[in-house]
Protein backbone atom coordinates (compact mmCIF):
# COMPACT_ATOMS: atom_id res chain seq x y z
CA UNK A 1 0.00 0.00 0.00
CA UNK A 2 1.56 3.49 -0.42
CA UNK A 3 -0.01 6.72 0.23
CA UNK A 4 -0.68 10.07 -2.05
CA UNK A 5 -0.19 12.54 0.22
CA UNK A 6 -2.06 15.84 0.49
CA UNK A 7 -1.89 19.50 1.68
CA UNK A 8 -4.35 18.58 4.28
CA UNK A 9 -6.59 16.44 5.97
CA UNK A 10 -9.56 14.44 5.96
CA UNK A 11 -10.26 13.46 2.27
CA UNK A 12 -13.92 11.22 3.48
CA UNK A 13 -14.25 10.31 0.09
CA UNK A 14 -12.46 9.71 -3.62
CA UNK A 15 -13.76 10.04 -7.23
CA UNK A 16 -12.13 9.35 -10.24
CA UNK A 17 -12.71 11.79 -13.19
CA UNK A 18 -13.12 11.30 -16.70
CA UNK A 19 -8.92 12.32 -16.98
CA UNK A 20 -7.95 10.06 -14.59
CA UNK A 21 -7.31 12.22 -11.38
CA UNK A 22 -8.63 11.27 -8.08
CA UNK A 23 -10.99 14.47 -6.75
CA UNK A 24 -11.21 14.43 -2.87
CA UNK A 25 -12.63 17.43 -0.72
CA UNK A 26 -10.92 17.71 2.66
CA UNK A 27 -11.58 19.54 6.19
CA UNK A 28 -10.80 23.01 5.14
CA UNK A 29 -13.11 22.96 2.19
CA UNK A 30 -10.38 22.58 -0.82
CA UNK A 31 -11.67 20.23 -4.05
CA UNK A 32 -8.49 18.35 -4.63
CA UNK A 33 -7.47 17.00 -8.17
CA UNK A 34 -4.62 13.93 -7.86
CA UNK A 35 -2.40 12.81 -10.36
CA UNK A 36 -1.95 9.53 -8.92
CA UNK A 37 0.49 9.09 -11.79
CA UNK A 38 3.21 11.30 -9.68
CA UNK A 39 0.97 12.77 -6.69
CA UNK A 40 0.77 15.81 -8.16
CA UNK A 41 -1.98 17.87 -6.33
CA UNK A 42 -4.16 20.43 -7.91
CA UNK A 43 -6.54 23.18 -6.19
CA UNK A 44 -10.07 22.72 -8.08
CA UNK A 45 -12.47 24.98 -5.26
CA UNK A 46 -12.56 26.24 -1.77
CA UNK A 47 -16.82 25.08 -0.95
CA UNK A 48 -16.30 27.56 2.27
CA UNK A 49 -17.68 24.76 4.13
CA UNK A 50 -16.61 20.64 4.42
CA UNK A 51 -17.17 18.92 1.90
CA UNK A 52 -17.78 14.98 2.00
CA UNK A 53 -19.35 12.69 -0.91
CA UNK A 54 -18.35 13.25 -4.40
CA UNK A 55 -19.30 12.38 -7.92
CA UNK A 56 -17.29 13.18 -10.63
CA UNK A 57 -19.17 13.44 -14.38
CA UNK A 58 -17.83 12.88 -17.54
CA UNK A 59 -18.45 16.67 -18.77
CA UNK A 60 -16.18 17.29 -16.35
CA UNK A 61 -18.69 19.18 -13.47
CA UNK A 62 -18.89 17.81 -10.27
CA UNK A 63 -21.39 16.96 -7.39
CA UNK A 64 -20.38 17.89 -3.74
CA UNK A 65 -22.40 17.02 -0.67
CA UNK A 66 -21.00 19.37 1.63
CA UNK A 67 -22.00 19.42 5.20
CA UNK A 68 -22.48 23.51 6.01
CA UNK A 69 -23.72 24.29 2.85
CA UNK A 70 -25.38 21.39 1.32
CA UNK A 71 -25.46 19.64 -2.39
CA UNK A 72 -23.36 21.69 -4.31
CA UNK A 73 -22.17 21.45 -8.17
CA UNK A 74 -18.84 22.77 -9.52
CA UNK A 75 -19.24 23.50 -13.37
CA UNK A 76 -16.13 23.00 -15.82
CA UNK A 77 -15.71 26.90 -15.75
CA UNK A 78 -15.16 26.15 -12.05
CA UNK A 79 -17.97 28.25 -10.76
CA UNK A 80 -20.05 26.98 -7.72
CA UNK A 81 -23.75 26.24 -7.47
CA UNK A 82 -25.58 25.52 -4.81
CA UNK A 83 -28.48 22.69 -6.03
CA UNK A 84 -30.07 21.80 -2.31
CA UNK A 85 -30.34 23.72 0.67
CA UNK A 86 -33.07 22.87 2.48
CA UNK A 87 -35.63 20.13 1.50
CA UNK A 88 -39.57 20.54 2.87
CA UNK A 89 -38.45 23.44 4.26
CA UNK A 90 -36.19 22.71 6.51
CA UNK A 91 -32.34 23.49 5.99
CA UNK A 92 -30.75 19.88 4.53
CA UNK A 93 -28.27 18.75 7.39
CA UNK A 94 -25.37 16.57 6.82
CA UNK A 95 -25.53 16.09 3.12
CA UNK A 96 -22.78 12.87 2.74
CA UNK A 97 -22.79 10.78 -0.62
CA UNK A 98 -24.58 11.57 -3.97
CA UNK A 99 -24.82 10.07 -7.58
CA UNK A 100 -26.13 10.98 -10.70
CA UNK A 101 -27.49 9.43 -13.36
CA UNK A 102 -27.05 9.75 -17.27
CA UNK A 103 -30.43 11.85 -17.41
CA UNK A 104 -29.57 14.37 -14.46
CA UNK A 105 -31.24 12.77 -11.96
CA UNK A 106 -29.35 13.22 -8.80
CA UNK A 107 -29.96 11.41 -5.79
CA UNK A 108 -28.32 12.01 -2.52
CA UNK A 109 -28.10 11.15 1.27
CA UNK A 110 -28.26 12.81 4.53
CA UNK A 111 -27.13 11.14 7.33
CA UNK A 112 -28.59 12.30 10.31
CA UNK A 113 -31.21 15.91 11.24
CA UNK A 114 -29.54 16.03 14.84
CA UNK A 115 -25.55 15.60 15.17
CA UNK A 116 -22.47 17.47 13.50
CA UNK A 117 -20.27 15.58 11.63
CA UNK A 118 -17.53 16.18 14.57
CA UNK A 119 -19.89 14.48 16.56
CA UNK A 120 -21.13 11.82 14.53
CA UNK A 121 -20.87 9.13 16.65
CA UNK A 122 -23.82 10.48 18.59
CA UNK A 123 -25.71 9.27 16.28
CA UNK A 124 -24.35 6.05 16.16
CA UNK A 125 -25.16 5.15 19.83
CA UNK A 126 -28.63 7.20 20.16
CA UNK A 127 -29.64 5.39 17.02
CA UNK A 128 -31.88 8.29 16.17
CA UNK A 129 -33.05 6.89 12.17
CA UNK A 130 -33.29 10.29 11.10
CA UNK A 131 -31.22 9.76 7.63
CA UNK A 132 -32.39 10.44 4.42
CA UNK A 133 -32.35 8.87 0.97
CA UNK A 134 -33.80 11.93 -1.86
CA UNK A 135 -34.68 12.13 -5.50
CA UNK A 136 -33.47 16.00 -7.67
CA UNK A 137 -35.12 15.91 -10.96
CA UNK A 138 -33.18 17.58 -13.36
CA UNK A 139 -36.40 20.59 -12.68
CA UNK A 140 -35.00 20.74 -9.57
CA UNK A 141 -37.33 19.60 -8.24
CA UNK A 142 -36.35 17.43 -4.79
CA UNK A 143 -38.75 14.16 -3.43
CA UNK A 144 -37.41 12.40 -0.23
CA UNK A 145 -37.38 8.86 -1.48
CA UNK A 146 -36.58 6.90 2.10
CA UNK A 147 -36.75 8.08 5.87
CA UNK A 148 -35.96 6.17 9.01
CA UNK A 149 -32.86 5.38 8.15
CA UNK A 150 -29.86 4.85 10.57
CA UNK A 151 -27.30 7.39 9.41
CA UNK A 152 -27.83 7.21 5.78
CA UNK A 153 -24.36 7.29 3.77
CA UNK A 154 -22.70 6.09 0.49
CA UNK A 155 -25.21 5.97 -2.47
CA UNK A 156 -24.53 4.04 -5.62
CA UNK A 157 -27.05 3.61 -8.97
CA UNK A 158 -27.38 -0.04 -10.55
CA UNK A 159 -25.65 0.30 -14.21
CA UNK A 160 -29.10 -0.80 -15.42
CA UNK A 161 -31.14 1.79 -13.67
CA UNK A 162 -33.44 -0.28 -11.82
CA UNK A 163 -32.39 0.39 -8.32
CA UNK A 164 -30.55 2.83 -5.99
CA UNK A 165 -28.60 1.63 -3.00
CA UNK A 166 -27.61 3.80 0.40
CA UNK A 167 -25.60 2.56 3.48
CA UNK A 168 -26.85 2.52 6.19
CA UNK A 169 -23.86 3.00 8.60
CA UNK A 170 -25.85 2.43 12.09
CA UNK A 171 -27.66 -0.17 10.54
CA UNK A 172 -24.94 -2.23 9.35
CA UNK A 173 -26.51 -2.98 6.25
CA UNK A 174 -27.02 -1.56 2.68
CA UNK A 175 -30.71 -0.75 1.78
CA UNK A 176 -32.21 -0.79 -1.98
CA UNK A 177 -34.61 1.81 -3.06
CA UNK A 178 -36.75 0.30 -6.51
CA UNK A 179 -36.68 2.67 -9.36
CA UNK A 180 -38.30 0.82 -12.35
CA UNK A 181 -40.06 -2.60 -12.55
CA UNK A 182 -42.80 -4.36 -9.87
CA UNK A 183 -41.45 -2.99 -7.09
CA UNK A 184 -40.81 0.22 -8.19
CA UNK A 185 -41.11 2.95 -5.23
CA UNK A 186 -40.60 0.46 -3.20
CA UNK A 187 -37.45 -1.19 -0.96
CA UNK A 188 -36.22 -3.64 0.84
CA UNK A 189 -32.44 -4.56 1.79
CA UNK A 190 -29.71 -5.79 -0.53
CA UNK A 191 -27.31 -6.89 2.43
CA UNK A 192 -27.48 -7.07 6.50
CA UNK A 193 -25.49 -7.91 9.43
CA UNK A 194 -21.88 -6.37 8.24
CA UNK A 195 -19.11 -7.10 9.99
CA UNK A 196 -18.80 -3.36 10.02
CA UNK A 197 -19.83 0.31 9.36
CA UNK A 198 -20.43 0.52 5.84
CA UNK A 199 -19.83 4.18 5.05
CA UNK A 200 -19.42 5.93 1.07
CA UNK A 201 -19.41 3.11 -1.42
CA UNK A 202 -18.68 3.29 -5.05
CA UNK A 203 -19.49 1.16 -8.84
CA UNK A 204 -16.15 -0.49 -9.25
CA UNK A 205 -15.19 -0.47 -13.06
CA UNK A 206 -15.41 -4.64 -12.35
CA UNK A 207 -19.81 -4.04 -11.83
CA UNK A 208 -19.27 -4.19 -8.15
CA UNK A 209 -20.79 -2.37 -5.65
CA UNK A 210 -17.06 -1.45 -3.20
CA UNK A 211 -17.82 -0.67 0.29
CA UNK A 212 -15.69 1.65 2.69
CA UNK A 213 -15.80 0.27 6.05
CA UNK A 214 -14.02 2.67 8.47
CA UNK A 215 -14.14 -0.07 11.64
CA UNK A 216 -15.32 -3.23 12.57
CA UNK A 217 -18.93 -3.24 14.70
CA UNK A 218 -18.22 -2.23 18.71
CA UNK A 219 -18.92 -5.32 20.78
CA UNK A 220 -20.26 -2.14 23.52
CA UNK A 221 -22.23 -0.27 21.02
CA UNK A 222 -23.65 -3.77 19.96
CA UNK A 223 -25.05 -4.50 23.18
CA UNK A 224 -26.39 -0.96 23.63
CA UNK A 225 -28.40 -0.57 20.73
CA UNK A 226 -31.39 -2.70 22.10
CA UNK A 227 -31.30 -0.37 24.92
CA UNK A 228 -33.77 2.72 25.76
CA UNK A 229 -32.50 5.52 23.83
CA UNK A 230 -32.28 7.36 26.90
CA UNK A 231 -29.66 4.86 28.18
CA UNK A 232 -27.71 5.33 24.72
CA UNK A 233 -27.41 8.70 25.33
CA UNK A 234 -26.30 8.59 28.62
CA UNK A 235 -22.84 7.20 26.67
CA UNK A 236 -22.69 9.67 24.38
CA UNK A 237 -22.83 12.36 27.29
CA UNK A 238 -19.69 10.34 29.44
CA UNK A 239 -15.87 12.23 28.78
CA UNK A 240 -14.59 11.24 25.34
CA UNK A 241 -12.19 8.96 26.95
CA UNK A 242 -14.63 6.81 28.36
CA UNK A 243 -16.89 5.92 24.78
CA UNK A 244 -15.96 3.50 22.33
CA UNK A 245 -13.35 4.12 20.21
CA UNK A 246 -13.28 3.03 16.16
CA UNK A 247 -9.88 0.50 16.12
CA UNK A 248 -7.32 1.02 13.40
CA UNK A 249 -7.65 -0.99 9.90
CA UNK A 250 -7.75 -0.80 6.71
CA UNK A 251 -10.98 -2.70 5.39
CA UNK A 252 -13.09 -2.51 2.00
CA UNK A 253 -15.75 -4.91 0.77
CA UNK A 254 -17.02 -5.40 -2.68
CA UNK A 255 -20.94 -7.29 -3.39
CA UNK A 256 -22.40 -7.91 -6.29
CA UNK A 257 -26.18 -6.62 -7.29
CA UNK A 258 -27.42 -9.93 -5.52
CA UNK A 259 -25.90 -9.22 -2.26
CA UNK A 260 -22.89 -11.83 -2.36
CA UNK A 261 -19.54 -10.88 -0.88
CA UNK A 262 -17.11 -10.95 -4.04
CA UNK A 263 -14.05 -9.50 -1.65
CA UNK A 264 -13.40 -8.67 1.72
CA UNK A 265 -9.95 -6.55 2.06
CA UNK A 266 -8.73 -6.31 5.70
CA UNK A 267 -5.25 -5.12 7.20
CA UNK A 268 -3.85 -3.47 10.14
CA UNK A 269 -4.12 0.18 9.78
CA UNK A 270 -0.11 0.82 10.74
CA UNK A 271 0.33 3.30 8.02
CA UNK A 272 -3.41 4.81 7.20
CA UNK A 273 -6.42 3.88 9.15
CA UNK A 274 -10.86 4.74 8.89
CA UNK A 275 -11.30 4.29 5.21
CA UNK A 276 -14.41 6.34 4.53
CA UNK A 277 -14.19 6.68 0.81
CA UNK A 278 -13.02 3.47 -1.96
CA UNK A 279 -12.91 3.42 -5.76
CA UNK A 280 -11.78 0.67 -7.96
CA UNK A 281 -10.52 1.11 -11.30
CA UNK A 282 -8.78 -2.06 -13.30
CA UNK A 283 -8.14 -3.26 -10.24
CA UNK A 284 -6.31 -0.71 -8.50
CA UNK A 285 -8.13 0.59 -5.08
CA UNK A 286 -7.93 4.05 -4.19
CA UNK A 287 -9.00 4.82 -0.18
CA UNK A 288 -10.06 7.89 1.45
CA UNK A 289 -9.89 8.22 5.00
CA UNK A 290 -12.08 11.10 7.67
CA UNK A 291 -8.58 11.35 9.44
CA UNK A 292 -5.86 10.71 7.33
CA UNK A 293 -3.88 13.19 5.04
CA UNK A 294 -2.96 11.45 2.21
CA UNK A 295 -5.03 8.53 0.18
CA UNK A 296 -4.34 5.27 0.11
CA UNK A 297 -3.31 3.34 -3.05
CA UNK A 298 -3.40 -0.65 -3.12
CA UNK A 299 -4.58 -3.58 -6.02
CA UNK A 300 -7.03 -6.47 -5.35
CA UNK A 301 -5.24 -8.97 -4.95
CA UNK A 302 -5.83 -11.73 -8.15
Amino acid sequence: MSRLELPGDGPEDVVLSPDGKLIVGIHDGSILAIDPADGSVRKLADTGGRPLGLHADADGSLLICDFERGLLERRPDGTLEVLVDEVDGERLKFASNVVRDADGTIYFSSSTSRYSLAEYTGDLLEHSGTGRLMRRDPDGRVETLLTGLQFANGVVLAPDRTCVLVAETAGYRVARYWLTGPKAGTHDILVENLPGFPDNMALGSDGLVWIAVPAPRDPLLDRLLPLPGILRRVVWALPDRARPKPKRTVWVQAVDFDGRLVHDLQCEGTDFSMVTGVVEQDGTLYLGSLTESAVAVTRVPL
